[in-house]
């Protein structure tokens, strides 16, 4: 007769010895993967780091001093090297320097009456604030009226009526642009409309800036046929 071995019940103790081995080996890899992500966040760190020291912060170093340059020959009179320059930068940069060489490119190609590549470097700038910003969305309602592209036109001149976001001192004027470009069009019954909002919510200006804003707002009506 064979004899069978029996199998020894595992104790309390020694299951609790088993569970901790299982938790122990558990916890080792867990560590092993916190330390892996511990050192991907670390290289992700360095790696920001040395762009913002080695490559970013130079390169607007770099920029801030070649608009500086640029700035320099505008306030000297050179309007045509300055305009060279800002053209340069804005092209070939970003960062503040480059959107601010934008739209300085754009105030002198207008002024020499270069409107296509005002237009262009109009453009180029985002705006990031409501006034300055506000004034570069007119500007390319400008250029775009001398290309007489009038329905472009009315759309920069909203845009910018709507970024000046209400300010008294612009947002009337260019509520002007737009009832001219509207009169322009044929468009009485919008140009009426402009003058009446700038009668209703900007009655100062008209007295301020020497002009009959009532009047103009009556002819319009008359032309509108209202």
């Amino acid at each position: 007769m064979s004899k069978k071995v029996q199998e020894v019940p595992e104790t309390g103790l020694e299951a609790v010895n088993d569970k901790l081995s299982s938790t122990v080996e558990k916890v080792q890899q867990n560590k092993k993967i916190i330390m892996i992500c511990t050192l991907v966040v670390i290289a992700v760190a360095v790696l920001v780091i040395a762009y913002f020291y080695f490559l970013r912060t130079p390169a607007i170093q770099s920029q801030n001093e070649k608009i500086g340059a640029a700035d320099l020959q505008l306030a000297l009179g050179n309007d045509s090297v300055a305009t060279a320059q800002y053209m340069t930068i804005a092209d070939d940069g970003s960062y503040d320097a480059g959107n601010r060489a934008a739209l300085q490119a754009a105030i002198l190609l207008y002024q020499q009456g270069k409107y296509e590549d005002a237009l262009k470097y109009a453009e180029k700038y985002s705006v990031q604030e409501d006034v300055i910003g506000a004034g570069a969305q007119s500007l390319k309602g400008d250029c775009l009226v001398n290309l007489d592209r009038l329905d472009d036109a009315v759309k920069a001149y909203k845009d910018a009526v709507k970024t000046s976001d209400k300010n008294p001192a612009y947002t009337p004027f260019f509520l002007m642009k737009l009832a001219r470009v509207y009169a322009a069009q044929g468009n009485h019954k919008d140009e009426a409309a402009a003058y009446e909002t700038i009668v209703a919510e900007y009655p100062l200006y008209g007295q301020q800036h020497g002009v009959d804003v009532e009047k103009l707002w009556e002819r319009a009506k008359l032309e509108a046929g209202e």
